[in-house]
């Protein structure tokens, strides 16, 4: 990672813990965080655990980035902070971001989890903030592991003390239920036995969520949150779908890590092309215009679509699975006890209802599928500038 981005980097178990250490680093507690509301809970409930208040950013409704014109001034003058997304490996506008934290003196981050191969201004993505935090579970499928890269290399040291102060102690059992997942998987998948295999995935703590959005239990955040900067009192919330977040790893988590990274850029090659195919689709022009620019390796391609719960059933009858939803928006989900809600939320709200972010390894299968089945292209809403024009 020092290598691709030019930045010293720190080894972290996961993505929220690396981005949870930045936070504290660098912003005051009950300081104000601009990001995005469409976006993982799991995000939003490390802004709180580590004192602060979410802003939510108007989005552009065509790719969810952030639309940096329509955040009022005023709204800018009360930041500590600026958190990007790059919502399935699509870049949030980082060179006008950097150059707006610069002009207020704050610090930019950037949430590079979906976007390890990513790049927005001719560098890649993670290279612009005063941090960055990727996942080594999403392009990487390692399952575990996240990198935090640092824009000064002098704080590597300290950042590195302040996350192995945090950190818990390994677990043998844990190292050992991470070991066998890979193949208890294999075996439920080829036996085709989906029930037994979310049952199983419950039972170890990696997928907990009935709905899209967590449960929010207000009363128990409210204590929570009166509580922070805290990371233990936010536990039940930050570990969702994720237990060992915080663990040490162990030389089976660390192995495995290392032999699937061997194999990033072969990984990213083949995502590049299945975007570039679902892009050519009807249901993805709307977010690229009719001048497509390069595609991005994206983790996941957003297509729109005019029904997504319906074209989500058509996908599952193929065996193909729609995850990563963010819907409702943070500021519907959470409401104005825990977040500043966006100024102009209409763009979040239609891209949320209407994004079917699916598998660019699975292109071929999913434009069969949703050509099968009739699934209509969304109908863009008023005054929408597609993204390529």
């Amino acid at each position: 990672m020092r290598g691709r981005l030019g930045r010293e980097c720190v080894y972290v178990p996961s993505c929220r813990f690396g981005l949870y250490a930045a936070l504290r680093h660098w912003c005051p507690p009950g300081g104000r965080v601009l990001m995005s509301p469409v976006n993982d809970d799991v995000i939003f409930f490390v802004v709180l655990a580590a004192g602060l208040r979410p802003v939510q950013a108007p989005l552009k409704p065509s790719d969810a980035s952030i639309d940096i014109d329509a955040v009022p001034e005023d709204v800018w003058g009360s930041l500590s902070a600026v958190l990007t997304t790059n919502l399935y490996g699509n870049p949030d506008p980082a060179p006008g971001l950097r150059a707006r934290c610069d002009a207020l003196g704050i610090p930019l981050f950037e949430d590079a989890a979906h976007a390890i191969g990513s790049e927005v201004g001719g560098r890649p993505v993670g290279s612009w903030g005063d941090a960055s935090v990727f996942s080594l579970s999403k392009h990487v499928g390692a399952k575990a592991g996240g990198i935090l890269a640092l824009a000064d290399p002098g704080l590597r040291e300290a950042l590195e003390k302040a996350c192995d102060d945090l950190l818990l102690p390994r677990r043998t059992t844990a190292e050992l239920a991470y070991a066998v997942r890979p193949y208890a998987e294999a075996a439920v998948r080829g036996l085709r036995l989906r029930r037994a295999a979310w049952a199983t995935m419950r039972m170890l703590g990696l997928m907990e969520r009935e709905e899209i959005r967590m449960p929010l239990r207000p009363e128990e955040l409210g204590r929570a949150v009166a509580s922070a900067p805290d990371l233990d009192a936010h536990d039940s919330w930050v570990r969702v779908d994720m237990h060992d977040y915080r663990l040490r790893a162990g030389r089976l988590r660390l192995g495995r890590v290392g032999r699937r990274f061997d194999r990033l850029d072969d990984v990213l090659a083949d995502c590049r092309a299945g975007t570039e195919l679902l892009l050519s689709t009807r249901w993805g022009q709307l977010a690229v215009g009719r001048e497509r620019p390069p595609a991005q390796p994206l983790f996941r391609v957003p297509l729109l679509v005019a029904d997504r719960d319906a074209a989500v059933r058509a996908l599952a009858r193929r065996g193909i699975v729609v995850g990563y939803l963010y819907d409702p928006p943070l500021d519907d989900y959470a409401g104005a006890a825990f977040t500043d809600p966006s100024p102009s939320p209409e763009g979040a709200r239609w891209f949320a209802r209407h994004a079917l972010p699916v598998d660019p390894l699975r292109a071929a299968s999913v434009v069969a599928a949703l050509e099968e089945s009739g699934v209509r292209p969304a109908e863009a809403p008023e005054g929408l500038v597609p993204t390529g024009d």
